[in-house]
């Protein structure tokens, strides 16, 4: 299987003797290469056919977090690119990026990433379009999380519009990069980070400065039938996002989901940025990019 291991290590002599046996893998560049070299024949054939392949190109869509928002950069409230879990070069982190790089070393600087801080699903379709225009063999997707924060409008995106523009972003990329394998990550349990923090001072303080997510944060210490409505609302429509983001990607036959794994991920303090508490640091990056990892293979 292309992603054997989650520690990004794969023996080739092991999966030489179980690939033969198993006919089941995911492939994520278009085609898969066969030989004709000294060793052609049935066998070398087969075992060609079997082989893992691994992308040369890839490209990471989506908002704040995958840029590396907020995570121990030199100045806070700013993008740090190296630190993210998708396309990101700090060897601290260990990037899908690394790890695929250490496997296969045509990789080296084709890592894109046009994600950018406070997008939304609707901005997914150009960041696609980015995408083909890079001829990307590899398209990571973590998008979502500001529609439920209410975006730019402090309303939450509606989730027949939410399913239409990532539909449309799907069409997108299927189209342009009909051989590139596109995976997509669930939107987190953003609830659950309010549960967390909602009683630390300098949490609550940092989120009436500065609304990330107003739909959720606004009056954060409240316990006003309110704003206990509003919070479930957005939990509410979290599930559902994540419902659509799942049901649209099994139309395509190169995409494929976390399965959930960021939704269930834990919140764990030491994890976020202690400017925010609300975007992952350099330990939560590292923390998402294993996670993506083993959803990966």
């Amino acid at each position: 299987m292309p992603f054997h291991s989650s520690r990004g290590r794969l023996s080739t002599a092991a999966y030489a003797l179980a690939g033969l046996a198993m006919a089941v893998g995911l492939v994520l560049a278009a085609g898969i290469a066969t030989g004709d070299g000294p060793l052609a024949g049935p066998a070398a054939r087969l075992a060609a056919s079997h082989a893992p392949t691994y992308p040369s190109s890839m490209d990471a869509l989506g908002g704040s977090v995958t840029v590396g928002f907020n995570t121990n950069c030199p100045d806070p409230w700013t993008d740090c690119p190296d630190n993210s879990w998708a396309t990101g070069t700090n060897p601290i982190v260990d990037s899908v990026y690394l790890r695929l790089l250490a496997l296969n070393p045509q990789l080296r600087d084709h890592n894109a990433n046009d994600a950018e801080s406070g997008t939304t699903m609707a901005d997914l379709d150009q960041q696609a379009q980015n995408a083909v225009s890079r001829d990307a063999e590899l398209v990571l997707i973590a998008m979502g999380t500001n529609d439920a924060c209410g975006g730019r409008s402090s309303v939450m995106t509606e989730v027949s519009v939410f399913r239409d523009e990532f539909t449309r972003a799907m069409d997108t990329l299927t189209a342009g990069l009909p051989g590139a394998r596109v995976h997509v990550l669930s939107i987190p349990d953003l609830y659950q980070r309010w549960q967390s923090f909602h009683t630390i001072p300098r949490a609550v303080k940092a989120w009436k400065s500065i609304p990330f997510c107003p739909t959720l944060l606004t009056h954060p210490t409240s316990n006003a039938p309110a704003d206990v409505a509003r919070r479930a609302a957005v939990r509410a429509r979290v599930f559902d996002f994540n419902s659509v983001l799942a049901q649209v990607c099994a139309h395509y036959p190169r995409c494929t989901t976390d399965g959930g794994a960021a939704f269930r991920a834990p919140v764990i303090a030491a994890e976020f940025s202690t400017h925010d508490y609300w975007h992952p640091n350099i330990a939560g990056q590292a923390t998402l990019a294993r996670l993506v990892w083993d959803t990966l293979e």
